[in-house]
């Protein structure tokens, strides 16, 4: 008991080495309700938030900030238990700006740990999230939240699962880090899930899940006049790494009468933004750089080591939607692996969609491998200029086309030839692994090992889809995934299927357990192996096999159990088998 009280003190006091400790639950606690306790916490306190037999019925707003001298308020769920918010029959009040939680010109604040559900309403003088952060906050931290059936069921209306809105003239929200949190079954309207709107910068968005909302998983924006000073009104300067969106679909939310245009992730209007290493599938459009407003744009967005696959009408979509948008400036797309795009039943889009008012944009480096007679690149109009389209691999499933100023093309010669570009790009299948189970590594003798263009690191990044090393050996490959072997030289002789091979762990995602298989050449027998489970911060969650191999293949099931018997919260893990000095990783999704 003294080690389990030493080991919950360490973590408390990674958060106020000098505030207090506030306990909130049933009963024997400082309180019994949250906003209580919140009403008396001051910078470098710890709430920590204890189940109760019933959820709070209750919704929090932070009336003080903590500070940089003596550290963040922090408002958590008490380790290895689970409280819930829950907003049903909870009286809102007058103000327009509704949410479960809401942070309004403060800062210093960590919120960490809850499940939040059931803010719904049909009023339009309503705009409900589960997460209000608005004015000029700073050094926010929403993390490990569970945030579902947050509605807004008029045609009219607006709702967020997480919403930071920079509204303030002369400072802006930033240091924003917003992670492992899952966004899931909300009805949004006019709105998104995640959203970033205004003056906002130096920002996170990494590991979050978010799925089956009838509206934009993730969006970054700019020029709606939620700053009033132009100049300021645009989300900038941050990293979006490591999510998943997925099962995002408008057509049936009533404001779009039957269009499905929503995006996994959406820059409107941002700049400056790198988003890396993120799995798109099953949303109307898997990525989108654009501007709504005709006086917007997008700018300077680097988008890298990305796996889009399977969605609606579009893998990815740059410039305005009609002549009357903004435009899409100086973003890069690279090393991303795009694999049949337009999977549903529309008239429309492809796998790189380009459409209007499009300028000095890179497209390189990509896997581009489309259904049969689904446009792998469509652009339609003539209102863009200066593009950079090169070192590309393109293949269909069946008939191959390109869509060029209006113009069809089923001969790839004939589309490079009169687009003026791709000519450093090939037409051939990149023999992707299992991409259809989220796995978008390169097989043995894929065409796209080293044929890429080796761009700064500041551009293709310095690790690549799963976390490794993004250049192995003399030139980047194509794609999200670099190919690797036990020596780290490519060699049709020594190679990963006829030496050791971390099988894809089936099903990924996985609930309640996933099957886990390696397997080794004779060779490697009688030699050490490990295969470990870590978060995406390193820490080590569970060990599944540490040991001599006398076997050639090992499979094991996993059920989300920590080595410390916890239950695993929803979130992506690695995989990591290592024998001598060769590693090698898999990405495992969890949700619950």
């Amino acid at each position: 008991m003294k080690n389990v009280l030493f080991v919950i003190l360490m973590f408390i006091n990674t958060f106020g080495l000098f505030g207090s400790t506030i306990s909130v639950g049933d009963s024997g606690y400082d309180y019994t309700t949250i906003k209580e306790a919140i009403n008396a916490a001051h910078a470098g306190d710890t709430i920590l938030v204890h189940e109760k037999s019933q959820p709070y019925f209750e919704l929090i707003r932070f009336i003080r900030s903590g500070n940089e001298n003596d550290g963040y308020i922090t408002l958590m769920a008490y380790p290895g238990e689970h409280p819930v918010l829950d907003a049903t029959g909870v009286s809102t009040g007058t103000d327009w700006i509704v949410g479960i939680v809401k942070i309004i010109n403060k800062s210093y604040i960590r919120l960490e740990g809850f499940e939040m559900r059931n803010m719904i309403t049909s009023d339009t003088d309503k705009f409900p999230a589960g997460i209000w952060v608005r004015g000029n906050s700073h050094h926010i931290e929403i993390k490990n939240n569970n945030i579902h059936h947050i509605e807004h069921n008029h045609r009219d209306g607006g709702a967020h699962g997480i919403a930071v809105y920079g509204t303030n003239t002369t400072v802006s929200i930033h240091d924003i880090l917003i992670d492992g949190n899952e966004v899931h079954h909300c009805k949004l309207a006019w709105s998104e899930s995640i959203v970033l709107n205004g003056n906002v910068e130096n920002f996170v968005v990494s590991n979050n899940i978010v799925h089956d909302n009838n509206n934009i998983a993730f969006d970054f924006i700019g020029f709606e006049g939620t700053c009033s000073d132009v100049t300021l009104d645009q989300a900038r300067n941050g990293l979006v790494t490591g999510n998943i969106a997925y099962n995002i679909d408008s057509r049936s939310n009533p404001s779009y009468d039957g269009d499905g245009s929503a995006d996994g992730i959406y820059v409107d209007g941002g700049k400056d933004i790198i988003i890396e290493k993120n799995i798109v599938f099953n949303c109307n459009i898997g990525v989108e750089l654009a501007s709504e407003h005709s006086n917007g744009f997008t700018s300077g967005v680097i988008l890298r080591n990305n796996l889009i696959r399977n969605n609606h009408a579009i893998g990815i979509a740059i410039g305005g939607y009609d002549a009357q948008r903004g435009k899409t400036l100086n973003c890069t797309i690279v090393n991303n692996t795009l694999y049949h795009n337009r999977s549903d039943d529309f008239d429309w889009g492809g796998e790189i969609y380009i459409q209007y008012y499009c300028e000095n944009n890179i497209i390189k480096n990509n896997i581009v491998y489309s259904k049969s007679n689904i446009p792998l690149i469509s652009y339609s109009n003539t209102t863009g200029k200066d593009f950079h389209i090169y070192y590309n691999d393109y293949y269909s499933s069946g008939t191959k086309r390109w869509v060029w100023e209006g113009n069809e093309y089923s001969n790839f010669n004939a589309y490079k030839n009169n687009s003026k570009n791709d000519s450093n790009s090939f037409y051939a299948d990149p023999l992707l692994e299992d991409v259809e189970n989220n796995d978008p590594a390169l097989l043995e003798n894929s065409p796209a090992v080293n044929s890429g263009i080796t761009l700064s690191p500041d551009i293709i990044g310095s690790e690549d889809f799963f976390g490794n090393p993004r250049i192995v050996g003399d030139t980047v490959d194509i794609g999200a995934v670099e190919y690797n072997n036990p020596t780290g030289i490519k060699t049709s002789k020594i190679t990963i299927p006829q030496s050791i091979r971390l099988l894809n762990p089936f099903p990924n995602p996985f609930n309640p357990a996933v099957t886990l298989k390696f397997k080794v050449s004779p060779a490697f027998l009688h030699r050490n192996v490990s295969l470990n489970i870590y978060d995406l911060r390193g820490r080590l969650i569970d060990t599944v096999f540490n040991g001599t191999v006398e076997q050639q293949e090992y499979k094991f099931e996993w059920n989300g159990i920590t080595n410390s018997g916890e239950q695993i919260p929803s979130g992506i893990y690695l995989l990591s088998l290592t024998i001598g000095s060769y590693k090698t990783t898999k990405k495992l999704i969890y949700l619950k």
